[in-house]
């Protein structure tokens, strides 16, 4: 059965007549470097790639619960296929991650035109793990034209999900207050969108006008940042988000910046797999020993020797 083949060719070929075993396969293999994962990536880099919708914001704004509510809303009103890729904290003692979030997105792990993956962050500074870029672009191979890329709360500065994402969506709730003042650059800056959840308490009206302020003070430009409010638990304004993230899609369609983003960050993505390589071949490769006691002699500085490496 193709599901139990560890062949890319015999994967790939289920997975783009939507086999879901295969397709978990895929990206389970892509996340160790090697023979497999480079030939998995050359297909799945030829094709596009899919619209990344980030949705980040700080633990316990409900991000799960909304992205949950809107992919069910996405499939069920609409042809695409969606996917999601969930990034869990990994234990810095144990190195294990929770995946919890999987708990949260039962509804959608049934859903025949949804896909969930969760991936540990492995400490990642940001909150992204390293086979996230890999992961989206397998899922738009496969079909999954569609992605929401649900990060962990990781604070303010650490806003990697807007190099990966298309459009970000911020998630708040009411009584963040004090954090959105604190927070004029950062996580605030980065956002397409800004989401009320849980906007059945109280203070909605307060946030609201401290994400107001907040926009005040970022250059104008073709969008205007939209605040929407919604309730996930229950669906209500649900819609009104999904119908915000529409809008932003139609307008990446007719924006040249798009397309030079997103090779800028297929260039950092470049320059880190070859830090990466680097690496894995330090002890592998004499040059390494030769520099290191050139530079431990005093007959070497470290940046001639990057540049001798080079």
């Amino acid at each position: 059965m193709a599901r139990l083949s560890r062949d890319p060719a015999v994967l790939i070929e289920a997975a783009t007549r939507g086999d879901r075993g295969s397709l978990a396969r895929l990206i389970t293999m892509c996340d160790t470097v090697g023979e497999a994962h480079d030939r998995i990536c050359a297909w799945a880099y030829a094709t596009s790639a899919p619209w990344v919708v980030g949705l980040t914001g700080a633990p316990g704004a409900g991000k799960s619960t909304l992205t949950n509510a809107l992919v069910r809303h996405a499939v069920a009103t609409g042809p695409e296929h969606w996917g999601v890729v969930c990034v869990d904290p990994t234990s810095p003692r144990s190195g294990g991650a929770l995946l919890g979030d999987r708990a949260r997105l039962d509804d959608l792990i049934l859903e025949e035109r949804s896909f969930v993956r969760s991936l540990a962050s492995r400490g990642v500074l940001g909150g992204l793990a390293r086979a996230v870029p890999d992961t989206l672009r397998v899922l738009g191979a496969a079909g999954y034209s569609a992605v929401v890329l649900e990060t962990v709360g990781v604070g303010q500065l650490e806003v990697d999900v807007a190099d990966e994402a298309d459009t970000t969506v911020v998630v708040v709730t009411p009584g963040w207050g004090d954090e959105i003042q604190a927070s004029k650059a950062g996580l605030m800056e980065v956002a397409d969108i800004f989401v009320i959840n849980k906007a059945d308490r109280d203070g909605v009206a307060s946030t609201r006008r401290d994400l107001a302020d907040v926009l005040s003070e970022r250059r104008g430009g073709e969008w205007e940042v939209p605040i929407v409010e919604c309730v996930a638990t229950t669906g209500a304004g649900v819609v009104d988000v999904f119908e915000a993230l529409e809008r932003h899609r139609a307008l990446l369609v007719g924006d040249p910046t798009r397309a030079i983003r997103r090779a800028e960050r297929d260039l950092e993505r470049v320059l880190a797999y070859a830090v990466l390589e680097l690496v894995r071949e330090r002890h592998a490769d004499s040059r390494f020993v030769t520099l290191r006691d050139a530079i431990a002699r005093g007959e070497l500085d470290p940046y001639s020797a990057a540049r001798e490496l080079l």
